[in-house]
């Protein structure tokens, strides 16, 4: 049962042994599709239980609520704060508001957040999603709203979404420090068959460095457990004399852990070390040494996806389907 003892549309669905959305159905009274014994069995397990729907819901999932589902990974970090307030800008400037979610990558939450943000009415969905979405989706599909990705692209014919072009920004920043002298190259970063994002940052990093002929060393950490001795044993065992080395952080998280770590190594960089990673603009400015930064354009990404969804609400077919926005490097003091 739900929160505080309440019976729920689930609980309905898993007694009568039907899935939610033919409760759903039901309860909006879109029953000709239905058996006469679904119907039964699900108005007599609603008699039993004195089940009584969330009318206020129902009558709001029966037309537009202008408001807009926003489900985070990791509500956190400076990216996502400025894809936030990128969405609830434009939503607010179209007439919409914004409901915020923090899945924290985990897909039982997602879902969770997703299955409420359907009982408010919300009339549409712009989503970072964990690799369980499709599963979610489906969900969405099935009360026929739009939804919108961002940051990472799901391989779906009809999916719509909004990211930046990490491998190709990742790519040409590897390639412009190859051509400045770095010869070595280390990349530390989280497990990256996780998200899309980190499969692009990772594969444009290491395309670049093998097709110039070079090799590469990787250190795989995980959020809130990134050992600094760790980090310096690393590096150090990794670096060559006479051989710049470069050091490549692709997670927006990690970069101020592993420039702590690297602390030691500061009277070698940038010309025998080289720090480059991710976002994290606002801290890395400050740093010292200035941190070189691969910059996406959060703020304008969460424009652009508040945009999409609002075309496919009000279906005025103005945007693509598919957008990719440019990233730009802020060239510091930690590069050569």
């Amino acid at each position: 049962m739900g929160r505080e003892g309440k019976i729920t549309i689930k609980d309905i669905a898993e007694m009568a042994g039907v899935s939610k959305t033919t409760v759903s159905f039901f309860l909006n009274g879109k029953t000709e599709k239905m058996s006469p014994e679904t119907r039964d069995k699900i108005q007599d397990i609603i008699r039993e239980t004195n089940y009584r729907p969330n009318i206020a819901a129902r009558t709001l999932n029966q037309k537009k609520t202008h408001l807009i589902g926003v489900i985070i990974g990791d509500i956190t970090n400076t990216f996502s704060n400025r894809i936030v307030k990128g969405i609830e800008d434009t939503a607010r400037k179209r007439g919409y508001q914004t409901l915020i979610g923090n899945s924290a990558y985990d897909p039982e939450m997602e879902s969770s957040y997703v299955s409420r943000m359907l009982t408010l009415g919300a009339d549409g969905f712009i989503i970072q999603p964990t690799p369980g979405f499709r599963e979610t989706s489906g969900m969405i599909k099935a009360e026929n709203k739009p939804f919108v990705y961002f940051d990472s692209k799901i391989y779906e014919e009809d999916a719509s979404w909004v990211k930046t072009d990490n491998y190709q920004a990742t790519y040409r920043a590897i390639d412009s420090l190859i051509h400045k002298g770095y010869s070595n190259f280390l990349m530390i970063g989280a497990d990256p068959s996780r998200l899309s994002t980190r499969i692009e940052r990772s594969s444009g990093f290491i395309d670049c460095v093998t097709e110039n002929g070079f090799s590469y060393r990787s250190l795989l950490i995980k959020e809130g457990e990134i050992d600094n001795a760790e980090v310096v044993r690393f590096v150090e065992d990794n670096m060559k004399p006479g051989h710049p080395t470069l050091v490549y952080v692709p997670n927006c998280w990690a970069l101020p852990e592993i420039h702590k770590a690297l602390q030691q190594f500061k009277d070698k960089v940038p010309d025998q070390l080289g720090i480059i990673g991710f976002d994290n603009v606002e801290w890395a400015v400050f740093s010292y040494p200035k941190i070189t930064t691969i910059v996406q354009p959060a703020y304008e990404e969460g424009q652009k996806a508040a945009e999409m969804l609002i075309d496919q609400i009000e279906e005025t077919n103005k945007e693509k389907i598919h957008q990719t926005l440019k990233c730009s490097v802020n060239w510091t003091e930690s590069t050569m």
